[in-house]
């Protein structure tokens, strides 16, 4: 027996927009694919660069550009929308758990006694930082391939590592837009997100009696004579 939706007891013009159907979608034209595709990723992309390069707080702050991790997230979540790595949970949880591991092992390699002996091993604290968010990521089922850039970047990144504990939110307010784009984007004429947290699970066809079933799969023999 099918789990039933959530959004299905909000009305309708709330959750089309978070990815609802109450019927299966038939497949769209690719060309229909390929324009949505395009617009949501320039939407989506310009909108990040216009708020973390244009607005004063941002500017101020010294906030570098790391719109480079969600110009690979832009593939997923507004050209592959049916994949579960392009869904919310891989997205959000992705990105921020690949922010968290960076920043905690770029953190370790800080109490090394010199800076000059982390410059040195910033090839290492770079390289674990991608490999464990992997597994992490792995572990929590939020693979998202972006987000191993993202825990990259935390260790090797001078600007960023100078961000500290504040590259978290920045990260978690980077992948909020992004999503707020493909929610609008991806549902005008397709549907996103296929799933928020769980995938449904696939509804089983009902099975037939093994009596009933050997009987209507029992084929007669007929014994040629001696």
């Amino acid at each position: 027996m099918a789990v039933p939706n959530r959004l299905s007891s909000l009305p309708q013009w709330v959750s089309h927009w978070l990815g609802f159907r109450a019927h299966p979608q038939a497949p769209k034209p690719h060309y229909v694919v390929w324009i949505w595709s395009f617009i949501g990723s320039f939407c989506g992309i310009s909108l990040i660069q216009a708020v973390f390069g244009q607005a004063r707080y941002f500017v101020q702050r010294g906030v570098p550009s790391i719109v480079a991790s969600y110009g690979a997230s832009a593939v997923l979540i507004y050209g592959a929308v049916d994949v579960p790595l392009a869904q919310p949970r891989a997205l959000v949880g992705g990105q921020f758990l690949g922010a968290l591991t960076g920043i905690c092992i770029t953190k370790l390699f800080h109490l090394l006694p010199s800076e000059e002996r982390f410059q040195q091993l910033v090839w290492l604290a770079g390289s674990l930082s991608c490999a464990t968010s992997i597994v992490v990521l792995q572990m929590t089922g939020t693979t998202h391939p972006p987000a191993g850039a993202t825990a990259l970047l935390a260790a090797v990144d001078p600007d960023i590592r100078d961000m500290g504990w504040y590259y978290i939110p920045v990260v978690m307010l980077m992948s909020s837009l992004a999503l707020a784009v493909a929610l609008i984007v991806n549902n005008i004429q397709r549907r996103y997100p296929v799933f928020w947290f769980q995938p449904n699970p696939p509804t089983s066809s009902k099975q037939v009696p093994p009596d009933d079933a050997s009987e209507q799969s029992a084929e007669v023999i007929d014994t040629p004579p001696v």
